[in-house]
């Protein structure tokens, strides 16, 4: 497999290694999204301790409104959050 086809499959796993533990295993809960970010980005976001941010990025990632973050709107959060890592390096 190439590079980005093991990225490709990197964020499937990591996005169906949270899901469903809190219902549906095709989207994220709050208490899923909150636990995804805090393993796997703490780096870049730090701890998602604060209720108020998780909150709003909850309620941003979650376009259709329906309470949950589905894989789309996972892959967006990845994406930008990516660019701005770019970004930030194309500038250092």
């Amino acid at each position: 497999m190439s590079q980005l086809q093991k990225a490709m499959v990197m964020l499937i796993d990591t996005f169906h290694k949270y899901s469903g533990k809190e219902g549906d295993k095709t989207t994220l809960s709050k208490g899923e999204l909150k636990e995804l970010l805090s393993t796997q980005m703490a780096d870049i976001l730090g701890k998602a301790n604060d209720q108020a941010a998780l909150d709003k990025i909850f309620k941003d990632l979650d376009a259709n409104a329906d309470g949950t973050v589905d894989f789309q709107e996972y892959v967006t959060l990845v994406a930008c959050i990516t660019m701005i890592c770019n970004d930030f390096f194309q500038k250092s």
